[in-house]
């Protein structure tokens, strides 16, 4: 099982739906019955390969598991790097778990766009397994960020009678916050040079400066003290 990759197959699987309902023809009513469907089966499918990962999983270890690594900017130690441990293994399985309950929710509720509806749930569920499996700050920042389109666009067309200024003020405030978590992932690399999550975990990372002059390494002799 480690050889396989799995996570990517969970992560990525809602898009295959997303290409079904694309190449979705018909009537109106016939391409928001295909969409229902459609994202209905593939976000099930997502489910049942996700508790594939908890049966698999070994509890006994605190290191990451299913880990799928492949290099993608090897000049910067920046990389595809996904896996997950035994916190985010419930999380990747609660959003598969979540998103067909959504689907089914939404079956009745939403009658205009369903296809966009549809589409937009399924990217959005690519999306969220991707953030609590990236196991590089830059991948997860990606993913986390993109998080942001999707549910812009459902708040702000399926959203309440205030969901326009609800869509933008979400979507500001959000970003606000993700400047400086991407100020942080920059010290980092720029501390330690990279981005990988499993490298930066072992590195000693200088502690705040104080008084302008820089304190002592973190360390068990630091917290010791």
């Amino acid at each position: 099982m480690d050889s396989f990759p799995i996570l990517s197959l969970t992560t990525f699987l809602p898009l295959v739906g997303v290409l079904f309902i694309l190449a979705a023809r018909g009537t109106e009513e016939q391409v928001a019955r295909n969409a229902r469907w459609g994202a209905l089966w593939t976000s099930l499918a997502a489910f049942i390969i996700s508790l594939l990962l908890w049966l698999n999983f070994d509890p006994t270890t605190s290191d990451f598991q299913f880990v799928e690594k492949v290099e993608w900017l090897p000049g910067f130690d920046i990389s595809y790097h996904m896996g997950i441990d035994g916190i985010s293994l419930f999380f990747v399985i609660l959003s598969t778990f979540l998103t067909p309950i959504c689907v089914l929710a939404s079956w009745k509720a939403v009658t205009t766009r369903v296809k966009e509806y549809m589409i937009a749930f399924l990217v959005l569920e690519t999306f969220m397994i991707g953030t609590f499996a990236a196991l590089d700050f830059l991948l997860f920042y990606i993913f986390f960020e993109a998080v942001l389109i999707p549910m812009f666009i459902i708040i702000g067309v399926w959203g309440g009678p205030r969901r326009v200024y609800s869509a933008f003020k979400f979507f500001l405030y959000t970003l606000a916050g993700s400047v400086l978590l991407l100020a942080a992932i920059l010290a980092l690399f720029f501390e330690a040079g990279t981005t990988d999550i499993p490298s930066l975990m072992a590195f000693d990372v200088p502690s705040v400066l104080r008084h302008g002059r820089p304190a002592a390494r973190c360390g068990p002799a630091t917290w010791a003290s």
